[in-house]
């Protein structure tokens, strides 16, 4: 089916990595970044080159496409979707895609970084991809293929059903969405636009991932009041929030509930985000878990936590604010099997192991799960994302591919 197919993910995706989309969650505007549109241009411009007519991107930043069915059947609506943004806890400017082609098994070295060396120690994965083509950035940049790999998958996978019309499939709705690192990524989608039954994000790593499972989430904003006094007639009366928030923090558990502590089923309270002066001081945390019911928990114990660091500094105050981010996408799932039956029977018509997973983090497909659209995760390919390593396989984006029109053949077959 794909033995004569020139498939055009790579080339598509070292082209969008080098357009800068990363977002900023300390801004107010949505999309967080105007940059974000550059890259939803260029993907309807090619959308539409590929005749897909009503291809568009709104003021939010949104890319909304149809592959027009081509079957009599009546078949539900499916959408795939990928984000455009990249995360910004590393910098996304002027990224210098690498192919590093038939890879070795051994070393990479980042060239214009030599300290960034990409090492199958560090990366196990990488001793699956012997042979394979690789993609990595230059050393000073994040690469981007969380989630232009997903991006580049899709519009790929759209390519191929367009010069392809003997292929049979229902209505295929696209969307590419913005600010999806920031927790933010359907704030502003038009789900009646959308019109779709069911969804799956391309926004998972190793080939033949699916998840079906994500964390829930939940924000948590600390704000701890001080009192001003000028410092040198401060005595008896200056209250320091920054000590006051240092105090609190340095109170939290060293050996769990945090990221660098815990691995598979295990959730946790990270703060992301201090910034202040001695009179107020923010700290912002991202609370998470499997179990939507323990994220009170952790509420409370940082309650607790805040509670304990007042009591050491009379005259302080603090507000203490929960905010939900999304939830547990199985919670949905599970009442629509055959969503992630059909998925799991694409991975394997590709010829490719399924790898079932849960994830520790969220997608858009978290949310949407939620909004009415049941929306699991598959494969990109896209690994040690969010940091200067980050790689992807040209073969696994190619395998990615192949599922996914798979996926759509099986809802039409079905």
């Amino acid at each position: 089916m794909f033995d004569n197919y020139s498939f055009t993910v790579a080339e598509r995706f070292l082209r969008y990595v080098q357009v800068d989309t990363q977002s900023d969650p300390q801004s107010k505007s949505y999309p967080s970044t105007e940059k974000q549109k550059d890259l939803g241009t260029i993907l309807v411009k090619e959308l539409q080159e590929m005749g897909i007519g009503d291809a568009s991107l709104d003021s939010f930043g949104y890319v909304y496409a149809t592959i027009p069915s081509n079957t009599p059947a009546h078949v539900p609506v499916i959408c795939y979707c990928s984000h455009v943004d990249t995360a910004p806890d590393c910098t996304g400017k002027d990224v210098k895609p690498l192919m590093h082609a038939n890879y070795d098994g051994g070393d990479i070295v980042l060239p214009d970084d030599p300290s960034q060396i990409l090492s199958p120690r560090d990366h196990p994965y990488l001793l699956e991809k012997k042979g394979e083509d690789l993609i990595t950035a230059s050393g000073k940049t994040l690469l981007g293929a969380d989630d232009k790999a997903g991006v580049a998958v899709i519009m790929d996978m759209a390519h191929y059903l367009m010069s392809h019309p003997e292929v049979p499939h229902g209505k295929i709705r696209i969307l590419f969405t913005p600010d999806e690192e920031i927790g933010r990524g359907v704030d502003k989608l038009d789900m009646q636009r959308l019109g779709a039954d069911f969804g799956y994000t391309l926004d998972a790593g190793e080939r033949g991932a699916f998840e079906d499972e994500t964390f829930s989430a939940d924000a948590v904003k600390v704000v701890f009041h001080g009192v001003s006094a000028h410092p040198g007639y401060a005595k008896g009366k200056l209250v320091n929030a920054i000590k006051v928030a240092s105090s609190f923090l340095d109170s939290l558990p060293k050996d769990e509930w945090s990221p660098e502590t815990t691995e598979d089923r295990y959730g946790f309270a990270h703060p992301v985000h201090i910034e202040g002066i001695a009179e107020k001081v923010t700290v912002e945390f991202i609370i998470r878990d499997f179990v939507t019911r323990k994220l009170e928990a952790y509420a409370d114990y940082l309650r607790q936590a805040v509670d304990d660091a007042l009591a050491k500094f009379p005259g302080a105050r603090a507000d203490f604010s929960v905010r939900e981010q999304y939830r547990n996408m199985k919670e949905v799932l599970d009442q629509h099997p055959e969503v992630s039956a059909y998925a799991v029977e694409a991975i394997e018509r590709a010829g490719v192991s399924v790898k079932r997973s849960s994830a520790r983090g969220g997608t858009d497909g978290s949310r949407l799960s939620f909004m009415g659209l049941p929306c699991p995760n598959l494969f990109t390919g896209e690994m040690a994302f969010h940091g200067k390593q980050e790689y992807v396989s040209i073969q696994d984006m190619q395998k990615s591919v192949e599922t996914i029109v798979h996926l759509a053949m099986i809802w039409a077959g079905k």
